[in-house]
């Protein structure tokens, strides 16, 4: 795999996230069926093939029951 093209901030950011979902006892599949996505845009996210914007920032931290100043 090539460099990636996210900051270093932004991928601690993915990182956070995924250690969420684990903390929370979810799966992929759980947060995506609680998003109305499919399980492969909760994979991309954590695999930093998608990035997500604030609207969908506020949701995952919504569903993994954080505040932003958990992850900022």
């Amino acid at each position: 795999m090539g460099e990636s093209i996210h900051s270093k901030e932004y991928r601690e950011i993915i990182q956070k996230l995924k250690a969420a979902r684990l903390a929370s006892g979810l799966t992929q599949t759980e947060v995506a069926l609680k998003l109305k996505k499919p399980q492969s845009y909760v994979s991309k996210i954590e695999r930093g093939e998608r990035r997500i914007d604030v609207v969908e920032l506020k949701q995952l931290l919504k569903v993994y029951k954080k505040g932003l100043t958990d992850f900022f």
